[in-house]
């Protein structure tokens, strides 16, 4: 099947949107190539378009062309739907990575009594978030309340298996069975790795966008952090990008609202008593006393500051 030729890979369609977005500047980021066919190495992938592929039932699906396959999910959520009218499918994709086949549908939904019934509560409190790698986000509340979340950086925790495998597919004939088998095992190992970092990140940023009535978080240049070569890894185990994208989208359902800080704004090096920049403040201070007195630690800090400029351009407007 065809495929985008940089980047992630995805279906030609979306490819030539995007090569031509591009070519015109309606498309900023890196560079855009024109999109070319999908090799088999990179796994099979193909769509049906409006509803020609829909769950049969609860533990099936039906697809044209193959006929009914059984699926391990369960879809009584979306087949109920299905059948009340509350949602349609608009399309589909099946794949296959690691050997397993995924099928994942497009539908159009009413999600208004989902929202309705996990909607934000009014007292809930509002919160600055300050991200880093160390711990993932320290969060600072209304009240005072201080969490911290440590992400589970399955990609670090994977390295040694990742290295043996690729190690084992090395040695493996081109074109034999046996290589097949081990470059198998080492997508299997990244799978692992993506899903473990997804199921953090869905949990984390639906917990938040129920919890909390406000939401303060940096506006950061992952793109830029990620040429750091010291950092790189350890910032995309993390999954900045996608929690920021997640935490938006679901805060949108729940009711809650994400506010921003200029990408300047000095949350770590502000001091949150006296106002006094630390410009001598560098990452590996994660404490520091400012010319006032006040000793910060740094992430906590930081999150404070985001949540009293949240809470001042709430009063201005």
């Amino acid at each position: 099947m065809p495929c985008g030729s940089w980047g992630r890979r995805v279906p030609r369609g979306q490819g030539f949107k995007n090569f031509f977005d591009f070519r015109s500047g309606a498309r900023k980021g890196a560079r855009v190539g024109f999109p070319t066919w999908r090799k088999r190495k990179h796994g099979s992938r193909f769509r049906y378009d409006a509803d020609r592929a829909r769950p049969a039932h609860q533990r099936a699906v039906y697809l044209p062309g193959i006929g009914k396959v059984r699926t391990r999910e369960d879809m009584t959520w979306l087949t109920g739907r299905i059948t009340d009218g509350a949602a349609r499918v608009i399309g589909a994709t099946v794949k296959e990575t690691a050997g397993r086949w995924w099928v994942s549908f497009q539908i159009e939904i009413d999600r208004a009594q989902v929202n309705q019934a996990r909607r934000t509560a009014e007292d809930a409190p509002a919160c600055g978030i300050d991200v880093g790698v160390k711990t993932f986000a320290t969060i600072v509340d209304d009240d005072g309340t201080v969490t911290e979340l440590h992400a589970p950086k399955p990609l670090k925790s994977a390295l040694r298996k990742l290295r043996r495998a690729n190690q084992a597919l090395s040695r493996k004939a081109d074109g034999s069975a046996n290589r097949r088998k081990a470059a198998r095992r080492v997508v299997k190992l990244h799978l692992d790795v993506a899903h473990q970092r997804a199921d953090f990140l869905h949990k984390t940023t639906t917990t938040l966008a129920r919890t909390k009535r406000a939401i303060a978080v940096e506006t950061l240049n992952v793109a830029g952090m990620t040429r750091n070569r010291r950092l790189a890894r350890a910032i995309s185990d993390l999954g900045f990008g996608e929690f920021y994208r997640q935490l938006a989208y679901k805060a949108d359902w729940y009711g809650a609202q994400v506010w921003a800080a200029d990408r300047w704004f000095p949350s770590s090096r502000l001091c949150g008593d006296c106002g006094t920049i630390n410009t001598a403040l560098t990452l590996a201070d994660r404490t520091w006393q400012c010319a006032c007195g006040t000793v910060h630690d740094r992430d906590v800090n930081a999150a404070h500051n985001l949540l009293a400029a949240l809470q001042q351009d709430q009063q201005a407007a």
